[in-house]
Formats: structure tokens, sequence, C-alpha cells
């Protein structure tokens, strides 16, 4: 399918693409502009146009248009389809207009077409919770924003669920302060790639030979980063190791890391450290004591599921009784706040045995089980592979409305909630958890109202100003390899982050000694 567009439309080829992607998950849709748009015979295509009907001192009337193309869900032959409508803004406002109508027309059409409704309406953004923030902290009450989303096409589950996880947030919201940071600690190696996987990640059996020099260097990293925070005066709120696997590090190296972390960093002070200990076969007792010896008070296990065909469908080389081992040795240990993470959608599971996945879980009782929608980026082998995209009607929703109400009888809520693009069914991630076990640092970076100092490969800083929305990101190499050769030029972007405090309290007339937060 092509996307067409033509006059004062141009400015919304990239919403247009997003709508698209929610019902032809599969299809390569990008815009193209011309002054004059022309389809081709027989084929497939979106069109959407603009024009001036009437301009005023203050506002000009817009005339939109819309035509779709495609093939019909029962004959399969090509049928047509058509909006139009008139909208008046000022021309400054134009953009958001026209994204805003241009949604709502498309998503008409292409349910019409399709049959399908996807839950999140025309939302296309990751943070849907954070835009009821906005809502709320602009004065809107409770049955406004409901009619925003409604506004949008949000399905009433779904505004249910995002009203929810706001109400859950609040009180952690509440304790960021204006110098408070939370640090991210990046391990990029894991034992094996899952086929699902796109994060930046090393399976240890080709980049051994990067580990150790890799874990030289980070120490190095987190003992500038101290340096740098404790000479802003900034306040360490929590601490998250993820990756990758940062199990895969042998328990000594793992000493290592987190003997800096104690040396450097007010650890006492801090409301949650969490390591992810994700793959149970990297998983072992000494690792988990110096884990707990270094002060982590938070684990996370992630069996994605507890199905042993699935597991080894996509590459993970461990057994469902391997991970209800590992999450028994973590409480022998002394974690008493275990989180566990599960995909809904995985090649080869079923709804069936997604629900039994998910009910045995429960049972073992971890305090966070975090539920996914498997999303097929790029840089995923599924993806690659291309097989799994035709099946572009996984059963991933009946799997996470099971979810949601399992983890609710079981007395888990949601506290965070994140979608990404490619997700299938456009559903979304969902962290749920035992009262008062909420993720500090899983809640801040999801709704983005606290500065991440990250260290390690692929992580990326991200500097909150706290007066405002801006958010100012500092990006480390994305490889072990390029890591570990320009390790100087990591150094040097550290600036970056002493930059962006004279900059923000200097415009603040905020002293040292006065800021809150000190």
């Amino acid at each position: 399918m092509r996307i067409l567009i033509e006059d004062q439309a141009h400015c919304c080829g990239y919403e247009l693409e997003c709508m698209v992607k929610l019902f032809f998950q599969a299809a390569s849709v990008p815009a193209e502009w011309a002054e004059k748009a022309t389809p081709q015979p027989q084929e497939e295509y979106l069109y959407a146009g603009a024009s001036v009907v009437e301009q005023g001192e203050g506002e000009t009337r817009y005339r939109l248009t819309m035509r779709l193309c495609c093939a019909d869900r029962e004959t399969g032959a090509l049928a047509d389809s058509a909006a139009e409508r008139q909208v008046s803004c000022p021309p400054e406002q134009s953009q958001k207009t026209f994204e805003f109508h241009f949604g709502k027309m498309a998503y008409d059409l292409l349910s019409a077409a399709t049959g399908v409704r996807p839950p999140w309406g025309i939302l296309t953004g990751v943070r849907p919770v954070k835009l009821v923030q906005r809502c709320l902290s602009q004065g809107m009450t409770q049955g406004e924003t409901e009619a925003f989303f409604r506004d949008r096409y949000v399905s009433p589950e779904k505004i249910a669920l995002a009203l929810e996880t706001a109400r859950r947030q609040k009180p952690i919201l509440e304790r960021v302060t204006p110098k408070s940071y939370s640090l991210y600690i990046s391990i990029p190696f894991c034992p094996s790639r899952c086929s699902y996987c796109s994060f930046v990640s090393h399976s240890i059996e080709k980049a051994a030979k990067l580990v150790e020099p890799y874990v030289q260097l980070l120490c190095r990293e987190l003992e500038e980063t101290a340096r740098l925070a404790e000479g802003l005066g900034l306040t360490l709120s929590s601490i998250y190791m993820g990756g990758g696997t940062p199990t895969t590090l042998s328990a000594g190296q793992m000493k290592r890391v987190t003997d800096v972390i104690s040396r450097c960093f007010p650890v006492e002070e801090t409301v949650e450290y969490t390591i992810e200990a994700g793959r149970p076969d990297t998983i072992d007792r000494e690792k988990l004591e110096v884990m707990r010896e270094a002060g982590v008070n938070r684990v996370s296990i992630n069996p994605q599921t507890l199905n042993d065909r699935v597991l080894e469908a996509v590459g993970r080389k461990h057994t469902a009784a391997e991970v209800l081992e590992a999450i028994d040795l973590a409480r022998r240990v002394g974690f008493d706040s275990i989180n566990c993470d599960l995909i809904a959608g995985l090649p080869g599971d079923t709804p069936e045995s997604f629900r039994d996945t998910l009910d045995r879980l429960i049972q073992v009782g971890p305090e966070n089980i975090t539920v996914h929608t498997l999303s097929v980026k790029r840089a995923a082998r599924l993806r690659q592979e291309g097989e799994y995209l035709e099946a572009v009607h996984n059963p991933a929703a009946p799997m996470v409305e099971y979810a949601q109400q399992a983890l609710g009888r079981a007395g888990y809520g949601p506290y965070y909630l994140y979608r990404q693009r490619d997700t299938l069914g456009n559903l979304e991630n969902t962290g749920f958890c035992r009262p008062g076990k909420e993720s500090f640092y899983n809640t801040v970076i999801m709704e983005e109202v606290q500065t991440i100092l990250a260290a390690g490969a692929g992580g990326t800083t991200k500097l909150k100003d706290p007066f405002s929305i801006y958010i100012e990101r500092a990006f480390n190499f994305k490889y072990p390899y390029e890591y570990i050769e320009r390790f100087s030029e990591i150094l040097e972007r550290k600036e970056q982050v002493k930059r962006f405090y004279e900059r923000v309290f200097n415009t603040q007339l905020f002293s040292d000694a006065g800021l809150p937060g000190q």
C-alpha cells in the first residue's frame, strides 16, 4: 500500500504512516508527497489532501479529503471509500489539527475496510499514561480526561487501564525532586540471542574476549559519573543494571562492578537497586549473594514463557523448571522483590498455554509481573526471517486481556505502561505489582520525569529539565567494541551533563545552597 499526500497535507506523512501500520503491520508504507498525487491502476493506496476554503483574520478554514483503495476482506477485490471534512484553526496550528482529523478519518476508513479496531485508537505515541498525567496536571477532571481519550477512539478498557496506572504512579512521581537522578548501567552481553530480540546485546560465545576489557572500562566510567554527579550536587534515587543480561558476567566480574558502585555512589540512600538476572541459565547462588551483599534489593528473572516448546522455538537455552528453580534460589538468598517478564504472542504460543504460564507464575508469587506484547523490530531475527510477519492476527489480544483480569484477581495492579512500534495488535506492555512494590526506576524512566545518567555501551543519558518538559539526550557508543575502542570520547561526552545543569539552574536563578532537592 502507498500513502499519497498532496497540497498542504504533507506535514502529516509520519502520522499517516503510523496509522496504516496499525492495520497492515507487515507493510512497508512510506508516505509520498507530490503537487498532484496519482495512484496507479489496481493499486492499494491511501490518499490525503488539504486545501484552503476560506482565510480569515485569525483562523483559516480547510477542506480535508481522504480516499482509501484496498482489498475487500471478504472478496479480495479492490474497493474504494472516501471521507471529507472541513476544519478551522489558526494557520500555526494547522499541523496538529490536520494530524488529529486525518487520523480519525484514516481510522474510520481502515476500520471499515479491514474489520479491525486497534484498541488505542489514533494514539501513536509510546507513553499514553504520560498523556493522562498531562491532562490531569492541566486541571482536567477524570471525566474530561476520559472524554479526551474517547475522542481519539481509545477503547474503554484501555482508558481504564491508563487511568489506573496513572493513579498508582502518583505517589512515586511526587518523590522526584529537581536535582534527583537515577543511574542506569548497561551490560550488553547475553548467553544467546533470542529470535525476537532487537536490543544491543552480543552472545557471550561470540563476544567473550570483549567482556573483561568492557568491565574494566565500565568501572572507570562509573567512577567518572559519580564524581560528576557529586560535583553537581545531584541526589541518587535508584540504580538499574540491565542489558543484555548482567548475570552473564562471572561472580567476580559482577563483584568488581558492584564494588565500584558501592564505593562511588550512596547506595544506602537509594529507594531501589535492581539488577536484571533475566536468563535463569546465568543465575547461581554465588552471583545472587554478590548482589545481595552489594545492597541490591530487587532482581528481575524473566521466563518470557513457561512453555518449554516455545522457549526452544525462540532460542532460549533453558527450561521452565530452571526458571522456577532460579526464583526459589533468589528467595532463599533473601530477595523479597522479584520481577518476572512474560511476552504475549511468542511464536508457537497459544492463548491456552499463555494462560497456563501466567497461572503458574501467579502461584509462585513474584512481587512484579510485567506483561509485554511481542514487538517484531527490524533488528530481530524474526523480522529478518520474514516468516512471523505474516501472522499479523497472532492471538496476543486474548493473552493480554486475560493477564489484566487474572492479575487483578490475584491482587496485582498496573503501575507503568508503554507501547512500541511494530507491536502485535497495537497492544501495550504493562508492569503489574503487589501493593507497595511499584518499581521507582521503571516509573520515572517511562514517564520521563527524572534525569537518568547512563553508563555502558548503548546507554542513553536523559537529562530532564525539572522546570519544563525539555529533555536532552547524550548517547554512548552502541556496540561494546566501539565502547572499548573509543572510550576516551565517552568520558568527553560527560561534559554535556555538566553544561546542561549549569545552564538549567543558572536560568532558574537557583543558588546551590537554596535549591530544593539537594
